[in-house]
């Protein structure tokens, strides 16, 4: 008899998993407690795979063999909790896609950087010309690429909420950036979200590698206690390695199996601290998979960044419009505010995931002239910067935002959208707010 895959959650990642699981020979009923979009709807009919929206039926989920959940959907949803008390298996895109391609995964997690880090080092792969596909949290759904592609290898972008669905899944490279909070309203306590971060190491032998941030203080403190099987390359603009990568004075060095790959930080596509990090990860995950010293050097200089992340969007008369709609947690933010020189007007706020702003005060003393909230709850903000910012407003669309902060700048001034929240109370996601700010600017 075919095995019946329930899916719950018709997006990106729920559909793709429908499609391979219909690959597969599986009975598939795709579920979705809210509307699903035109695009995969079409997907679904085209498929001829049953689905449903605006409602869970009980009786078609819970006759399920597997479960295969989208990463927004938290565990404490009714119909996920009557699946695990009844003992049926429920797994992420990832864990069910990874079971059918025998490719080589780099997988990349961490609270900040994943998604430039995961585009950095596919597009070196890619113009080393090697047939990569790019996945999990940035591109298209993995599993879809398993069922209608042929890649070699994957760069797959890892949220915590995907990582927590991984159970006999595998990285060859397991790369993690940092560790910050976030996320702390799906997870109990700090620690839980660390654990969930650490999954990316979990079945590797020592044929793998785990490429690591020696910088990141929660990261150090945890390794010691984690029984690491795979070859350990770590990265820092501190202190050197034999193997690994790291800065010394005005260079970038990778060095790997007596391999050393040497560059000017200068010539670095993307600049500031943080993407000096990013770059090292994408650089010697690049190294294990022995792509040509020159590919690298000239990947990580001519690299054109990730849309909704430090974005320069327009120069209105000499105010400067900056899109960070990516940033969705407050160490995010603070990059954003350390790597902008100019006076700031700061557009923030959203559905706020247990944020401590207390880290953002010193920049936010020294650059914000003003914050526009954009939010339905902003109280969080203003009760942060009320007595730092003498300016702090509240508006509710991107349209107005935009408007407020042009009036409030000065030429030579920056506007910057780094919310610092999820986007969920007022937009679709992240992209959703980043396009519309866009608009908006281009509209003044």
């Amino acid at each position: 008899m075919n095995k019946r895959i329930v899916v719950i959650g018709a997006g990106e990642s729920g559909v793709g998993s429908a499609i391979l699981a219909k690959k597969n020979g599986a009975d598939v009923f795709v579920s979705d407690f809210g509307k699903v979009k035109e695009k995969y709807k079409q997907k679904l009919n085209k498929q001829n795979i049953l689905w449903e929206e605006e409602k869970h039926t009980r009786e078609l989920i819970l006759n399920a063999d597997e479960i295969i959940k989208s990463p927004g959907i938290p565990e404490k949803v009714e119909i996920v909790k009557s699946a695990i008390e009844q003992g049926i298996p429920v797994i992420s895109e990832i864990e069910y896609a990874g079971r059918y391609t025998n490719a080589f995964k780099i997988c990349i997690t961490g609270s900040n950087g994943k998604t430039t880090t995961a585009m950095l080092a596919y597009h070196i792969l890619k113009n080393a010309g090697l047939n990569v596909g790019l996945a999990g949290n940035v591109g298209k759904s993995f599993a879809q690429q398993v069922a209608q592609e042929n890649f070699e290898y994957y760069v797959i972008e890892l949220s915590s909420f995907q990582l927590d669905g991984m159970y006999d899944f595998k990285a060859d490279v397991a790369v993690l950036m940092n560790i910050t909070p976030d996320h702390l309203d799906r997870y109990d306590g700090m620690q839980a979200y660390i654990n969930s971060k650490f999954r990316i190491i979990q079945n590797q032998t020592e044929n793998d590698y785990f490429i690591y941030c020696t910088d990141d203080e929660v990261i150090m403190n945890e390794v010691p206690s984690k029984d690491i099987i795979a070859k350990q390359l770590p990265f820092s603009l501190k202190q050197e390695f034999e193997d690994g990568a790291f800065k010394k004075e005005e260079t970038l060095i990778i060095k790997y199996k007596s391999n050393e790959l040497t560059m000017s930080i200068h010539d670095l596509a993307l600049k500031g601290q943080h993407n000096m990090y990013n770059s090292m990860a994408a650089g010697i995950a690049s190294q294990v998979v022995k792509i040509r010293k020159e590919d690298i050097r000239e990947s990580l200089s001519n690299f054109h960044g990730v849309e909704h992340r430090l974005e320069p969007v327009l120069k209105v008369h000499g105010i400067e419009f900056i899109n960070d709609s990516k940033a969705t947690n407050v160490n995010s933010t603070w990059y954003a505010l350390e790597s902008v020189s100019n006076n700031l007007i700061w557009i923030a706020g959203g559905i706020d995931k247990g944020n401590d702003y207390s880290i953002l005060e010193d920049l936010v003393r020294k650059k914000v002239k003003a914050i526009i909230c954009l939010g339905k709850d902003n109280s969080k903000i203003h009760k942060a910067f009320g007595d730092i910012v003498e300016t702090i407003i509240d508006v509710e669309s991107a349209t107005e935002a935009v408007k407020a902060a042009y009036y409030l700048a000065r030429k030579g001034d920056s506007v910057l959208l780094s919310p610092a929240c999820a986007s969920f109370d007022l937009f679709d996601n992240y992209e959703d707010r980043g396009n519309q700010f866009k608009q908006a600017v281009r509209d003044l």
